[in-house]
């Protein structure tokens, strides 16, 4: 006996072990150990016997009660769903009270020792707990059915056994278990044959088996986060921001910050998360990534040369100037520093009378005959004349178109009248005409202005003049 005593007690302190590791009732599996009673006065009263004496006998200790002083009664149930389980437990007991009735004409019971009898009993139950049904966690009464097979000295039968029991959790694993059990026997129960009785069993119930991988103190089926520990709140999720949105759904998990961000902080309070804010440290518009826009004109703040008044990104947010004023802007305006018309890209146009006094300059510059060289007089003021009024025009194409009389060959005569018009270019290009802007021509004497048979007619074709390039 003292050695299933020691096993008994080794089995006891590694359940205590392994329900040290449990932290929640969801764990299956159960052990129940301790100490039972059996008493026979239960199966012993004939119906004659008054209803008091039969039920005060089963509380009669002392006299009925057959108690085993070591651990004596071993339980292991697992949950099986819907508040139900099913267990397996097995008892030992030595019989030295037998409550025997004094046979017919008798009312009254007695008590005998049959030879302290070794009584062994393996028994299989259903068990069904009240615990939710009630709402409570620490008690926990419940009602049982099964059946079992009882070894009585000599003897063994099966039994019926229906029963109640309650259980007081200490913890949500560990609990203090009492039960009641009536062993209904059968067949002919005469001479001690085949006793029915009750079986008390007192012990520790020790809860077990849950997988808690994490550590968390919730167990994996219930756990949506079983790798990793969390919250209980967060269904074993972990918050470690503790903004209130777990881990996965976080996309800031390591900064508290807003529900409506996902998690995100939002220092300026733009609506924009600080990690998609380019000025989190000020409020601004969501087009310009969280950035202010004082002027309104697209362009950030910090980008903006003129952040009080309106202009175009391609300025730098300032408004493009009109040098000159005439109301073309600079970027578009050809003539940017000269006063021209909107239809002429700013630039000005060339009227008639501007011509007329190129032209009027050009008639008054002669060349010796024959040749492309200038005759002594004001030549460069004219030149200088002409060059002031074709550089108004930047973006003016003219003809500078030189003419000689018809003296000489018409091979030699067009030669000179490049030659003639080419140097009168090259003087206005000194003075500032673009080049680009003029192209010199020469019609030696195919367009005459007047007779070459006098000589006042062929010094009206020994001539230079301005038209607008068509």
């Amino acid at each position: 006996m003292k050695y299933l005593n020691k096993i008994l007690f080794s089995v006891m302190m590694m359940m205590v072990v392994v329900s040290t590791h449990a932290q929640d009732s969801n764990n299956p599996w159960a052990i129940s150990f301790g100490v039972n009673a059996v008493d026979t006065s239960s199966g012993a009263s004939d119906r004659n016997t008054s209803f008091s004496d039969r039920f005060s006998a089963m509380f009669n200790v002392s006299e009925s009660w057959n108690i085993l002083p070591s651990v004596s009664y071993l339980n292991v149930s697992k949950y099986v769903g819907d508040n139900f389980s099913f267990g397996v437990s097995g008892t030992m007991n030595k019989i030295s009270k037998y409550t025997e009735w004094k046979g017919p004409g008798h009312t009254d019971l007695y008590v005998i020792n049959p030879g302290n009898l070794m009584y062994y009993s393996i028994d299989g139950s259903v068990k069904y707990s009240f615990m939710n049904l009630i709402k409570s966690k620490v008690i926990d009464p419940d009602l049982h059915l099964g059946g079992g097979y009882v070894f009585y000295g000599d003897k063994s039968y099966g039994t019926l056994n229906p029963g109640a029991g309650l259980t007081l959790w200490f913890t949500e694993t560990v609990g203090l278990s009492l039960e009641t059990t009536y062993k209904k026997s059968f067949g002919d129960r005469g001479a001690q044959k085949y006793p029915s009785h009750t079986q008390h069993t007192l012990g520790l119930t020790f809860k077990f088996g849950g997988k808690d991988t994490d550590k968390d103190g919730i167990y994996d089926k219930d756990d949506a986060c079983p790798e990793v520990a969390g919250l209980k709140q967060f269904n074993g999720c972990p918050d470690t921001d503790g903004d209130g949105i777990i881990d996965g759904s976080d996309t800031c998990p390591d900064v508290f910050g807003l529900a409506a961000l996902n998690g995100c902080p939002d220092t300026d309070g733009d609506g924009i998360a600080d990690k998609d804010d380019a000025c989190p440290q000020v409020a601004g518009l969501v087009a310009l990534k969280g950035c202010p826009d004082a002027d309104a004109d697209g362009v950030t703040d910090a980008a903006d040369k003129c952040p009080t008044v309106k202009g175009p990104k391609e300025n730098a947010g300032c408004p493009w100037p009109d040098t000159d004023g005439d109301s073309v802007l600079d970027k578009d305006d050809k003539c940017p520093d000269v006063v021209g018309s909107v239809a002429n890209n700013g630039c000005p146009e060339v009227t008639v009378q501007a011509l007329e006094d190129v032209n009027l300059q050009l008639k008054s510059i002669y060349f010796y005959s024959g040749k492309y060289t200038f005759k002594p007089g004001d030549v460069p003021v004219k030149l200088d004349a002409i060059a002031a009024i074709l550089i108004k025009y930047p973006n003016v194409k003219f003809s500078l178109e030189g003419h000689t009389d018809s003296d000489g060959s018409e091979i030699s005569n067009q030669k000179l009248s490049e030659n003639r018009a080419n140097v009168v270019k090259d003087e206005l290009i000194k003075r500032g005409v673009i080049a680009s802007n003029i192209v010199a021509l020469g019609f030696g004497e195919s367009t005459p202005i007047a007779s070459n048979k006098t000589a006042a007619g062929k010094a009206l074709n020994r001539r230079t003049e301005v038209k607008l390039q068509k």
